[in-house]
């Protein structure tokens, strides 16, 4: 048993599980601060409503997420010893300020917005939500630098077999982080858009809560809308700065093999690494990949060849995930633009809220599949082009990690199952006092 792969498959776990949580609680702070300031300024007790039924699927997700989150920062004394030594002065000291400024901050306010109900005004309480809002986009922010230093590191010098700290605005400033944030956040706020708009549908579906739950999804509607052609955009400028610094990763990507000019994009293919090319290849667009990675068509993409195969990246896994992601993130602006057209009648467009309901688990599905194209994409460096993940690892036995991560399977299972299941109970519940709607509901018949 290979300590390596062992610890690289429990960090994944616990990573991933973690992420589930975390792109939920970014968006939905700020639908929830949204609805709350409408509630503020117009006393429209329907906002009140939806502020406290969506905040409380808010509390739940981010009470998951912190339970979720604490077990991360440990494997790196566990079992990224190695690399928390060489790197901490840069990497340790970034998350020391996620932990210390931003995540303390959002807890500390997410306390007063639970218990101040009766304490402040209305517009107080609201700006509480949006302060909320901020700091754990803040926290988001401070972790994607520290992992876009692990992409594209920079500001540092290397002394006494250690990587120092030299230059730590060129680590804040860093493009790849800064374009890393400008991706994942719109991403996270894709998922808690259609994971509201999902709800409301389900709901108008059985026409239950009907003004409640169409304002519901007219609002998250809005920010889904904006945040999926947003990602669309800002992707291809991702793409571009990945060819530039991580070329290797974009060969994976495309299962792109030999050095040519005017490289074509396969739709699909199936990647032979042991032969060096693809078994099976459908549908060839000519000079795509020259023009997605240097705007330029009769620009030269180097091939996975080019590369030594000890420096390449799984290219199969690579290449699934860069396509699921992108298959899915031109469905999100598809749906957000034709919920755009039908909002007004969205009752009515039975087929249209099936769809939506059925799409609450993509958005969650297209996070994944990038963190995996970001993550494997980039090996075998676990700090690219400076140290490789082989190298970064705790002196331990591969008995020592199935144990623990045998132990974060079971535990982060019944995590899942408890906190999914208070979610799902909640959100098919539906708002406790809804009695304007209910009025609406005996009108229709039901």
């Amino acid at each position: 048993m290979d300590p390596v792969f062992l610890s690289r498959l429990q960090f994944a776990v616990a990573t991933m599980f973690h992420f589930l949580f975390v792109p939920l609680t970014l968006g939905l702070s700020i639908l929830v601060a949204y609805m709350e300031t409408r509630y503020a300024r117009s006393g429209d007790e329907t906002y009140l409503r939806m502020t406290k039924f969506w905040g409380k699927l808010f509390l739940i997700n981010f009470a998951l997420g912190v339970v979720t989150g604490i077990t991360l920062e440990f494997q790196f004394g566990t079992n990224w010893s190695r690399y928390s030594s060489f790197v901490g002065d840069i990497f340790g000291s970034l998350l020391a300020i996620e932990a210390s400024v931003a995540f303390f901050l959002e807890s500390t306010l997410i306390g007063v917005w639970i218990f101040g109900w009766k304490k402040l005004s209305r517009k107080a309480h609201a700006a509480v939500m949006w302060l909320v809002a901020g700091a754990g986009n803040l926290s988001a922010l401070w972790i994607l630098i520290a992992n876009g230093w692990m992409q594209q590191p920079v500001g540092y010098v290397l002394r006494n077999g250690r990587a120092e700290l030299n230059d730590f605005g060129a680590v804040v400033f860093n493009k790849f982080a800064i374009l890393e944030f400008l991706h994942t956040v719109p991403a996270a706020f894709i998922l808690s858009s259609f994971f509201v708009m999902g709800i409301s549908a389900y709901h108008l579906l059985k026409k239950q809560h009907i003004d409640f739950f169409t304002r519901s999804f007219r609002i998250a509607l809005v920010l889904g809308l904006i945040s999926s052609v947003w990602v669309v955009i800002e992707g291809d400028r991702h793409a571009v700065h990945v060819t530039q610094v991580q070329p290797t990763k974009l060969a994976a990507m495309e299962a792109h093999w030999e050095t040519t000019r005017q490289a074509p994009i396969v739709l699909f293919a199936v990647p032979d690494e042991e032969n060096e090319r693809n078994r099976f290849e459908f549908g060839r667009l000519p000079a795509a990949l020259s023009f997605l990675g240097y705007h330029d068509v009769n620009a030269e993409v180097r091939g996975l060849k080019a590369f030594a195969p000890e420096d390449r990246p799984p290219v199969l896994l690579t290449f699934i995930s860069f396509r699921i992601m992108v298959v899915l993130g031109t469905l999100f602006p598809l749906l957000t633009l034709l919920g755009w057209f039908l909002r007004r009648r969205l009752v009515e467009n039975r087929w249209y809220l099936i769809s939506m309901v059925a799409a609450i688990p993509l958005p969650y599905i297209a996070i994944q599949a990038g963190w995996v194209l970001a993550e494997v994409g980039r090996q075998p460096w676990i700090v690219y082009g400076l140290m490789r993940t082989a190298e970064a690892a705790s002196p331990v036995t591969g008995g020592q990690v199935i144990s623990s991560l045998i132990a974060f399977i079971l535990v982060y299972g019944i995590l899942g199952l408890l906190g999914f299941y208070l979610i799902a109970h909640h959100a098919l519940k539906g708002p406790l006092t809804a009695l304007p709607d209910q009025r609406e509901t005996v009108r229709m018949g039901q």
